[in-house]
């Protein structure tokens, strides 16, 4: 996995790797140490209160017993400005506009948290490619010939092989479709290692799991999902924020919202709308 700073991010570079090299990269420098410790704070005191309420963990070995050592604390653009100064980073923005087209959105941010004990998952490729393991629920032909998905995790605790850093198959986004157990994934994977501030960026069809927290400290990560403007968002984020958060976002948060691509509308009312006045 290719590392790289803030100011070596080059955009074309980073979309060739994620595309024909090994599907991830690895961005250190964009957050400072404030902006971590005020989101793993942030982070810390939502899941230690609503524990039960964020135990979804998608792929999980769910053993009974351990699916609580795993927690998601979900809505985060409502619960601090830092996620917002995440979400829409100069540095992110510029690669994924490249990768995902100018108007890509923003489909999911969350917070993962893995408590030591905690479990790792299956390996498995993300929305909208994961459920390829059904493939006649998507269409005939379907193929690579564009990215429907880039994943951002921003590290809040060191990822190391004992804490459970991500596994990945480098160069296995090429095989778009769902890995199974002959393709002997553990026996081929390398780890996204990383230190508290570093941003690990792979594209979401490239094959990958978390593994199990054998460490003593929590591993937790903020994890972005961007998408093309046309593809539908996992979370329904503008419905759970406020109006007065909608009106005060920045332009790029706005795009990142879906709120500059009007489908779907009601083309009844919007045609009536756009001719008032012209009669």
């Amino acid at each position: 996995m290719q590392r790289f700073t803030a100011a070596t991010a080059d955009p074309d570079t980073i979309v060739a790797e994620l595309l024909d090299g090994d599907g991830a990269v690895a961005i250190s420098g964009l957050f400072t140490p404030d902006q971590i410790a005020e989101a793993r704070a942030i982070i810390m005191a939502e899941s230690d209160q609503a524990a039960e309420k964020v135990t979804h963990f998608q792929g999980a070995a769910e053993a009974e017993g351990t699916i609580a050592l795993q927690r998601r604390v979900w809505n985060l653009l409502a619960k601090g400005d830092v996620f917002s100064q995440m979400a829409s980073h100069r540095v992110l923005m510029a690669i994924l506009r490249k990768f995902l087209g100018t108007e890509f959105i923003m489909g999911s941010i969350a917070a993962n948290r893995l408590l030591p004990g905690g479990p790792g998952q299956e390996p498995h490729v993300d929305y909208p490619y994961w459920d390829f393991h059904a493939p006649e629920t998507h269409p005939v032909g379907l193929n690579g010939s564009f990215p429907m998905n880039a994943q951002v995790s921003v590290i809040l605790d060191p990822f190391t092989a004992e804490s459970g850093a991500t596994a990945f198959v480098p160069g296995s986004q090429r095989e778009l479709r769902y890995p199974t157990e002959a393709d002997n994934f553990f026996d081929r994977c390398e780890r996204m290692i990383g230190e508290p501030g570093d941003v690990v960026l792979f594209y979401g069809v490239t094959w990958h799991c978390a593994m199990p927290n054998r460490s003593d400290h929590d591993r937790s990560a903020i994890l972005i999902q961007y998408l093309p403007k046309w593809v539908k968002p996992m979370e329904d984020m503008p419905a759970a924020l406020p109006a007065s958060f909608i009106d005060a976002a920045s332009d790029d948060l706005k795009q990142l919202l879906g709120l500059n691509y009007p489908y779907p509308e009601v083309l009844d009312a919007a045609r009536a709308g756009n001719t008032e006045g012209r009669t």
